[in-house]
């Protein structure tokens, strides 16, 4: 069985916080959801969803602008036969700060999130 990712650890947040980030950036997240989430009985779609409804007040505060949030419909390039993630959601802040400020709020639910996947990736991008 392969290795899954569903939350940032020490190591990756220290590195996270420790990176200089000048200026606007967008995180892509790769999404797989969990067929059920034990704690709810919801699907990981269900539950995600969920997740993305209680974080919007986390976004909005932060300045958070969602750039794309949709499905994989088939590879182009590399194996077709297969899709590896169920969402993708790209979400922009225009600093670090803003960024860490939100998941480190009080209440910010990131346990919902991890709850409903799977595996996930969350890949810092910059235009610079």
């Amino acid at each position: 069985m392969s290795t899954t990712y569903t939350g940032v650890t020490p190591e990756q947040f220290q590195d996270f916080t420790t990176l200089k980030v000048e200026g606007p950036f967008q995180m892509l997240n790769l999404l797989k959801f969990k067929d059920k989430v034990e704690e709810t009985g919801t699907s990981g779609a269900e539950g995600y969803a969920q997740y993305l409804q209680a974080a919007m007040p986390f976004f909005q505060n932060s300045g958070a602008n969602i750039v794309y949030h949709g499905k994989p419909l088939m590879g182009i390039i590399g194996p077709s036969d297969h899709l590896e993630w169920d969402k993708i959601l790209i979400v922009e802040y225009a600093a670090k700060e803003d960024f860490l400020n939100m998941i480190t709020a009080d209440g910010y639910p990131g346990d919902l999130r991890s709850r409903a996947l799977e595996d996930s990736r969350l890949i810092l991008c910059t235009s610079k």
